[in-house]
């Protein structure tokens, strides 16, 4: 299989506490968005964060994890909604991401969803990348 390549591109201007910058996809080209350090700690104003971007993506890569690996055990999702919140401590980065799945699996018990959860938690690509956070939690239910 190929090596797989994706690539960002933030610029930045001015001071940190003062300036402001813009975050885009340029293999997609799906997005560009404003992000500045007053945001990040405070208000968002309808900018993004670093945190917010990391938190998009663990819950899209745990998803796709836990959608195969229930494909897998012969159980696909009708439908997965996670978020993932990222904890960002001023002078001290990233503490904490909490992340809450609802699942409608047609044939899967609590249990099973939990497990497959589990495992889609310690296997993603993302929860590995971030294996310095000193805290990920997981909260994984089955739907009505």
């Amino acid at each position: 299989m190929p090596r797989i390549e994706r690539r960002a591109e933030a610029v930045w201007q001015g001071r940190v506490a003062t300036g402001s910058g813009t975050i885009a996809g340029r293999s997609s080209g799906s997005f560009e968005l404003a992000y500045s350090e007053p945001t990040r700690v405070g208000d968002p104003s309808g900018q993004t964060s670093p945190e917010e971007l990391i938190a998009a993506a663990h819950a899209a890569c745990f998803s796709m994890a836990l959608s195969s690996g229930l494909a897998q055990a012969g159980s696909p999702p009708d439908e997965l909604r996670t978020s993932a919140t990222v904890t960002f401590q001023p002078g001290e980065g990233i503490t904490r991401v909490a992340l809450n799945v609802e699942g409608r699996v047609p044939g899967v018990n609590a249990e099973a969803f939990g497990e497959a959860a589990r495992t889609a938690k310690e296997n993603c690509p993302v929860s590995k990348a971030l294996a310095a956070v000193p805290e990920i939690t997981l909260d994984a239910r089955l739907a009505g």
